[in-house]
């Protein structure tokens, strides 16, 4: 059927609210079968190993751009007009926030995008978490916090259009662009063949990339066929988390739109997904100090995607995908405050925990007086 029939029978925000569920179906069940996680990622990096997790991580990421590119190239896609590279961006917001996220995803041990895959697993310290998170992103918005967030983010800015684009910046094109994420998708292909992820594994975590290009194809289009102004955009969790609570909490009708189904249908894929491969649990906080741990990260998450201009997925792989300045920078802070978190916490813990069986031997035959 005709794009502009479908409009003009159903509405624009009714299709772009029905293609963000069917892209968070996507995203939620390819998320949950390929266990996709940039934490994992960056300990398993940490830790001078390009084991499946960093595989699976770059499988996402190369796929995402590889695609994207492609669509740019070919016409069928437009990104100009997205907010990564159409508006002002913010350099020491990328940083500094970047830095704060990739903090809170260590203490918490999932992105916001993790948090939101695990919640619908059974995972009510997930669940928890998120919801702290998506309160401290509305906070940061439009809240309390927003003073600081705005302050931070006016110290080092970047005016919208070419100096936004990666690509631009160093006098290439989505050409470049396109093989740039195939050499990626190649190396990140072997890495996954040479651990063994196995191809469903693999095959999902292409397609959480995939669910990237496909919400920037649908924004686009209804973008192009709308008469109302239509923001392209694709998926990312910190924002339109913020933005679907507050909806339900504050509106007897919840306003349609892209986000409204994404959050929802990746809840619902992922929760899908669980119960077909049989992985569904419930699962809660060990003791209160594991809970301040999961609510301190998700803090940090809250106001530091807010201040990075997105999350993991909206700012690192959404962005990304794009090649937008400010999330390649933001992309890298995460890494570096990943790694300097768990350096700094998990890994002089988990040295403490190897240290001990060693010890308690000892002190036991001590105490019985073998």
């Amino acid at each position: 059927m005709d794009l502009d029939l479908l409009i003009e029978r159903f509405g624009e925000t009714t299709l772009l609210t029905a293609g963000g569920l069917l892209v968070g179906l996507v995203f939620g069940a390819t998320a949950e079968r390929s266990k996709f996680c940039l934490r994992a990622a960056v300990i398993e990096f940490s830790e001078s190993s390009f084991g499946p997790k960093l595989a699976v991580w770059l499988l996402t990421f190369a796929a995402a751009v590889a695609a994207t590119q492609v669509a740019i190239t070919s016409g069928v896609l437009d990104v100009s007009e997205a907010r990564q590279l159409a508006a002002t961006g913010s350099l020491s917001g990328a940083i500094i926030g970047g830095l704060m996220f990739g903090a809170g995803m260590i203490l918490s041990r999932g992105c916001a995008s993790r948090l939101l895959v695990l919640s619908g697993t059974g995972n009510l310290r997930a669940l928890v978490s998120g919801l702290i998170l998506t309160i401290v992103a509305q906070a940061s918005l439009r809240g309390v916090l927003s003073p600081v967030r705005e302050f931070l983010t006016s110290l080092w800015t970047l005016p919208g259009g070419a100096s936004r684009n990666l690509l631009t910046v160093v006098h290439a094109g989505p050409v470049i662009g396109a093989a740039f994420g195939f050499a990626l998708l190649v190396w990140a292909l072997w890495l996954g063949w040479r651990n063994r992820i196995g191809i469903i594994t693999g095959i999902a975590a292409i397609g959480v990339g995939l669910a990237v290009t496909g919400g920037w194809l649908v924004t686009y289009l209804l973008a192009q066929h709308s008469f109302a102004p239509t923001q392209i955009k694709s998926v990312s969790f910190t924002g339109p988390s913020a933005d679907t609570l507050m909806g339900l909490i504050n509106s007897p009708s919840v306003p349609l739109g892209f986000d409204i189904g994404l959050v929802p249908g990746v809840f619902a894929g992922s929760l899908l997904a669980a119960l077909i491969g049989r992985d569904w649990k419930l699962q809660g906080f060990h003791d209160g100090l594991s809970m301040g741990r999961y609510a301190a990260g998700a803090f940090l998450m809250g106001f530091g995607g807010m201040l990075a201009g997105g999350c993991a997925v909206g700012a690192g792989v959404t962005g990304g995908s794009i090649f937008a300045v400010t999330a390649w920078l933001a992309l890298a802070s995460m890494w570096l405050g990943a790694l300097a978190t768990h350096t700094l916490l998990d890994a002089k813990a988990a040295a403490k925990a190897d240290a001990a069986p060693a010890v308690e031997p000892a002190l036991s035959a001590k105490q019985t007086g073998n």
